[in-house]
């Protein structure tokens, strides 16, 4: 290799690099806005939704509905969309700039008791804009963080999506432990709990600047023509009629999607319940297992993503389809006769050990499965309807088994869905040997 071939080597990859750091810190300040919700929630919930009224506590069941899961697979639809006619990097930018105003709503609404039931009405708008925002940022920046990475780390690159993912939520679960540290209880209640939302508000906004600078990608440069909502193919670009041309790899999504989703909430969130309720472990205890845990997750993924770009994605599928078939009932049903916090948490980071094997992939196997004129609405749209239908489904079913004397039911539906997936596994492609990515490259 000449001198000049590795200087410009090395100036690709520090583009590459510098891509992929704002892509993944926008995704990181999305996830931190989105479980930001869920942590501080016990503070503002009285704020807005009073138990007397019966308005809003409608709206509250409401919100909790609609906007956990509803939205997201519009958002995956509207910017997947979005991201396919006129470009990764503006939806990535419309993306977080919903967050950020969602993220500001919430921090300035009056309460209940100052404005009545415009607060809690305020609240639910608040978060459906996060919802639709989140939805459409799976979609775009897993399509992103695919198309721009170095061919032959792609895996690497890609898995960055689920460490910051596991990092907005450890943020949050941070930030609330220093105030609830910094602050009384009673300023938490009143005022405090605003904090979280003003530094997601700011931090959104910070964002949205860095990744106005960002490249474009190729892939998406070259099906476009320059990049314009005009050139070829414009029409055929991110439309769900072009989208049912591709109905076994439609299938595939959905199929690649549904164990992963439904183990990946079952451990990163019911997890929680599962051990203070089932377990009998105290509640903070519980919370310092769940963020070492998701701590160890979030590092194992580019580790995972690398390993995959050396002997392929179907091999980590496989991993995480046999291991999570036979284990994930043993594992929970130790997890749920144990008191020992530590036995407790190696029991959880083994389970998402094998989580791993999907969701440091699972971004990099769907983008290599569509071309660039669908990829963003292929990979969004049918991932973000299988996890509204089964992620955001798990703790509910848990639930429901644990009030009807059947809780072990549930480990054997978590390892059944598992099973499904790993059908599919057993019988797909290898996607990095196929991969519509590299061969728009080869292309060029």
């Amino acid at each position: 290799m000449t001198t000049g071939t590795a200087d410009a080597t090395r100036v690709s990859e520090r583009r590459v690099i510098g891509n992929v750091l704002r892509g993944s810190l926008g995704n990181l300040i999305e996830w931190y806005d989105w479980y930001a919700y869920a942590a501080f929630t016990t503070y503002f919930a009285k704020a807005f939704f009073p138990g007397g009224d019966a308005t809003a506590q409608f709206l509250n069941t409401a919100a909790v509905f609609a906007v956990g899961f509803l939205m997201r697979p519009l958002g995956g639809w509207l910017l997947g969309r979005f991201a396919d006619r006129f470009g990764r990097r503006t939806a990535l930018v419309a993306s977080v700039s919903m967050m950020a105003f969602g993220s500001l709503l919430i921090a300035v609404t009056p309460g209940y008791s100052t404005i009545g039931v415009a607060a809690p009405i305020l609240l639910v708008l608040a978060r459906l804009l996060q919802g639709l925002s989140v939805g459409g940022e799976y979609s775009t920046s897993a399509t992103y963080l695919s198309e721009v990475a170095t061919p032959g780390k792609r895996g690497f690159y890609s898995s960055f999506q689920y460490v910051t993912l596991v990092g907005g939520q450890l943020l949050a679960l941070g930030l609330q432990l220093i105030l609830q540290n910094v602050l009384s209880e009673a300023q938490m209640n009143s005022w405090g709990w605003r904090i979280a939302f003003v530094v997601g508000a700011v931090a959104a906004v910070a964002v949205m600047w860095l990744r106005r600078g960002m490249d474009e990608s190729e892939s998406y440069e070259r099906e476009s023509e320059g990049g314009t909502a005009t050139g070829k193919n414009a029409g055929e670009r991110g439309t769900v009629r072009t989208l049912v041309k591709y109905p076994k790899e439609v299938a595939l999504v959905v199929g690649l999607t549904l164990g992963g989703t439904v183990a990946f909430y079952t451990y990163a969130t019911y997890s929680q319940k599962f051990l203070e309720v089932t377990s009998g472990i105290p509640r903070k205890t519980v919370t310092w297992i769940l963020f070492f845990a998701l701590l160890a997750f979030a590092i194992l993924q580019p580790v995972a993503g690398r390993l995959s770009d050396r002997i392929g994605r179907r091999p980590m599928l496989m991993f995480f389809g046999i291991a999570g078939t036979l284990l994930t009932v043993p594992i929970m049903t130790l997890m749920a006769g144990t008191k020992n916090p530590f036995v407790a948490f190696l029991l959880m980071l083994g389970a998402l050990v094998i989580v791993t094997g999907y969701t440091s992939i699972n971004a990099i196997v769907k983008a290599e499965l569509f071309p660039t004129k669908i990829r963003a609405l292929g990979v969004g749209l049918p991932y973000a309807l299988t996890v509204a239908i089964f992620g955001g489904t798990a703790e509910l079913i848990a639930q429901a088994l644990k009030k009807a004397g059947h809780e072990t039911v549930f480990f054997w539906y978590v390892a059944g869905c598992i099973l499904v997936s790993l059908i599919v596994y057993g019988t797909m492609r290898e996607t990095s040997k196929s991969s519509e990515l590299e061969k728009k490259t080869e292309a060029e």
